[in-house]
């Protein structure tokens, strides 16, 4: 017990910072991972892991040496599923270094116009997609349209709207209390078990949705219903009165950003990330560095020649310096590690023998760095001179 926590002993304040960044690192990749479609992926990698390990641990060769090329192109295979989803992430912690003050709540007059043309796009049964970015930026992932750079009014957003207007079929964006452009295509969606049951300009606001952090409200001219979709999730509002409950909601949110975020921690996963981590310190921080260790290893003769029979061995015990990295040392048991002098010789007059590294068991990790004696002597007995043979 006292070997497996003296690692934890030689714990310095460089260490603590260490365990605490990448802990909040890897509690952010299994939040990303949930919200993603990695999850099952990575679920996968890691069950492979653990054959790849136990296969090590058997000696199981072939299967060994598959899923080392395996690994080996793992984070090629990583950016080529995954490269939206990085793209993603990059942005994320690109914007941590941009943002700038968090935007508060929508003015209650754009909310307000909002709620009454949407209501009215709906009872008319007109199409339309209107877009409100978010914190990341929309340009990646959004083609064509008309700048326009106007104020948001409901006269302009129903012209906007119309079935006659050539940007009719696009997605009208908004920037504040502007229409910064109309006519947009957006990126469709291909989660169809989300999208049972609505239309084409749902699957472009849903994809848009699944991308960034927009909120894009969808009215559908076959149904004159009105739709959200927000944060990779589509929804039908049961009226327009809704639409300012929604903005209000995320106004709140977003003022109050820093606050709700320890609201918001999932205890479990941190707990988790945390003991995942200190698991990966213990084993390679303190583990790697490198250790000398001195044990007493007995000598053991084989090959005893036929007739003859051990009678002494000078010194039964030689002492060994064997360095490597400190995890070597944590659970090393030493009745393991023991000194071979074979004897076959000793029938022709030899009896002293050097000892070299190579006659040494001892874990595979270890190197012999010195060993005391480096010769021993031995002493056989015929067995015919013995009393009574």
């Amino acid at each position: 017990m006292d070997a497996f926590l003296a690692p934890f002993a030689e714990v310095r304040p460089t260490d603590v910072v260490d365990i605490l960044l990448v802990t909040a690192l890897v509690y952010a990749v299994v939040l990303w991972l949930r919200g993603s479609r990695a999850s099952l992926v990575a679920f996968g990698v890691l069950l492979l892991a653990l054959v790849f390990s136990a296969a090590r641990a058997l000696g199981l060769q072939l299967t060994t040496w598959l899923f080392q090329g395996f690994f080996a192109v793992f984070l090629i295979i990583v950016v080529v599923i995954f490269q939206e989803e990085l793209r993603q992430v990059f942005e994320r912690v690109a914007l941590l270094g941009l943002r700038r003050s968090v935007r508060a709540e929508a003015p209650r007059e754009v909310t307000d116009l909002l709620v009454e043309c949407l209501g009215n796009l709906a009872r008319q049964r007109v199409g339309a997609i209107l877009v409100l970015p978010g914190e990341q930026p929309l340009s990646r992932h959004v083609r064509g349209g008309i700048e326009l750079d106007a104020k948001v009014s409901i006269p302009l957003l129903e012209s906007l709207t119309d079935p006659h207007s050539p940007g009719h079929d696009g997605a009208i964006l908004l920037s504040g209390e502007r229409v910064s452009r109309f006519g947009v295509h957006l990126p469709l969606s291909t989660n169809f078990a989300r999208l049972s049951g609505f239309g084409t300009r749902h699957a472009a606001a849903l994809g848009l949705a699944e991308r960034t952090d927009a909120i894009c409200f969808v009215v559908s001219e076959e149904r004159g219903s009105i739709s959200v979709a927000s944060k990779g999730e589509i929804r039908r509002l049961r009226d327009a009165s809704e639409v300012a409950h929604l903005l209000r909601e995320l106004g709140e949110l977003r003022a109050a950003a820093t606050p709700s975020l320890w609201r918001r921690v999932r205890w479990l996963d941190l707990v988790g990330a945390f003991a995942a981590v200190l698991i990966l310190w213990f084993v390679l921080v303190p583990g790697a560095r490198p250790s000398i260790l001195r044990v007493e290893a007995p000598v053991v003769v084989t090959n005893v020649p036929v007739g003859y029979e051990l009678e002494k061995i000078d010194p039964p015990e030689v002492e060994i310096a064997l360095s490597g990295p400190s995890r070597a040392f944590y659970l090393l048991d030493k009745d393991a590690i023991d000194v071979t002098v074979d004897a076959t010789l000793a029938n022709l007059g030899r009896r002293t023998f050097a000892i070299t590294s190579e006659q040494v068991r001892k874990p595979a990790a270890m190197t012999v760095e010195d060993i005391a004696p480096a010769q021993v002597r031995i002493s056989l007995a015929s067995k015919q001179n013995r009393p009574g043979a």
